[in-house]
């Protein structure tokens, strides 16, 4: 059976913040970063997949024996309306919000899997896996981010807000 590799001594950050945009054309910039998931992040993935990365290719588990290493992307856009007002335009600005993040998952997924890597990304929607369809255990992108970014969360009625 493939082991996780948790090395305590390997940096959690490889990439630190950086602004990304896939399509050139368009101006929608998304905050990544890339990390070695730590041991908090490690526990959760293992609920929301499963052991889905350990079938990834011919569909049987894997028992190579080897080292995995997972690795997570946070990603944070920068809304142009104030999300929390009501509108029209503040409906359009969430669906675009939502479709560039959509684009991006699904590209570097497609791209990261065509070299044959295991990947997924979470609806941000539900918080559900996007393309291991039989996972249904709901990641909190906000704990996510407090873990891997530091980042500072706050209530806001029954949600939490970065």
């Amino acid at each position: 059976m493939a082991t996780i590799q948790t090395d305590a001594a390997v940096k959690p950050t490889i990439i630190p913040p950086r602004l990304v945009r896939i399509n050139e054309s368009k101006d929608d910039d998304l905050e990544c970063s890339l990390h070695y998931l730590p041991k908090p992040l490690l526990r959760e993935f293992g609920h929301v997949f499963n052991d889905e990365h350990l079938k990834f290719g011919d569909g049987s588990l894997n028992s190579s024996g080897g080292d995995l290493s997972l690795l997570a992307v946070p990603t944070n856009q920068r809304a142009r309306e104030d999300l929390v007002a009501v509108g029209d335009h503040i409906e359009a600005e969430k669906d675009r919000l939502l479709n560039v993040f959509l684009d991006f998952g699904k590209y570097i997924c497609e791209n990261l899997r065509s070299k044959g890597y295991w990947s997924d990304y979470i609806d941000p929607c539900s918080g559900l896996p996007m393309i291991c369809l039989n996972c249904n255990k709901v990641y909190s992108e906000v704990d996510g981010m407090e873990c891997l970014l530091n980042y500072k969360a706050h209530n806001a009625g029954f949600c939490k807000v970065l």
